[in-house]
C-alpha cells in the first residue's frame, strides 16, 4: 500500500506541476509577470518535493513511471485548463466578398466592434472585416461569422496589448 501512494504522489505532484508550468508559460508570453512568477514559485516547491520521491527510490521503476506519466498527463491537462481559461486577445481578420454594410452591421448588432477595409484579391474587390476579441469570444465570433458567410476567409492572430477602443466596454449577447 505504501508503494501506491508513493506512485500516486509522484503522479499527481507531477500532474499538478506540469499544469502550473504550461499555465505559466503562456501567462509569460502574454506579459503577466507577477502571476507567471508566483505560479513558478508553487511549481517548482511540488516538483522539488515529486524528483525527490523519484531520485530516492531509483531502483522502484514504478516512481520513474509515474513520474512519467504525471509529466505526460501534466501536459494534457494544462493545454485543457488553458484552452478553458481562454486568456489573450485575439484580432481576427475575415475576407469576403458579401455585402458589407449589411455584414458589418450584422456583428456590431451581435455585440462585436468591427473595422472595414478594402482590398483586392486574385478575383477582384475583396472586404476585411477586422475585430479585437478575447479568446473566450471567438466561437461566438465565428458561429456568427459562419451563419452569414459560411465561405469567409478567417484568420487569427494573438494581440498582446489592447488600449482604448469599443473593445473596452463591449458586451456580447448571449444568444
Amino acid at each position: 500500500m505504501e508503494y501506491i501512494a508513493g506512485y500516486l504522489f509522484i503522479f499527481f505532484s507531477r500532474c499538478l506541476d506540469v499544469s502550473m508550468a504550461t499555465i505559466r508559460t503562456i501567462l509569460v508570453v502574454k506579459g503577466k509577470k507577477f502571476t507567471a512568477a508566483s505560479i513558478g514559485f508553487l511549481e517548482i516547491i511540488i516538483y522539488v518535493f515529486a524528483i525527490n520521491k523519484v531520485l530516492t527510490g531509483m531502483d522502484n521503476i514504478g516512481n520513474v513511471i509515474s513520474y512519467a506519466l504525471g509529466f505526460a498527463t501534466g501536459n494534457y491537462l494544462g493545454v485543457v485548463i488553458e484552452e478553458k481559461m481562454a486568456l489573450g486577445t485575439l484580432i481576427v481578420q475575415v475576407v469576403t466578398n458579401r455585402d458589407i454594410e449589411k455584414f458589418s452591421k450584422y456583428l456590431r448588432e451581435n455585440g462585436f466592434g468591427i473595422t472595414v477595409m478594402e482590398g483586392h484579391g486574385k478575383e477582384g474587390k475583396i472586404h476585411i472585416l477586422q475585430s479585437v476579441l478575447h479568446r473566450k469570444d471567438l466561437h461566438s465570433f465565428e458561429k456568427y461569422v459562419n451563419k452569414y458567410d459560411d465561405s469567409a476567409f478567417i484568420t487569427i492572430s494573438d494581440a498582446r496589448t489592447i488600449r482604448g477602443g469599443y473593445f473596452k466596454n463591449r458586451i456580447i449577447n448571449k444568444k
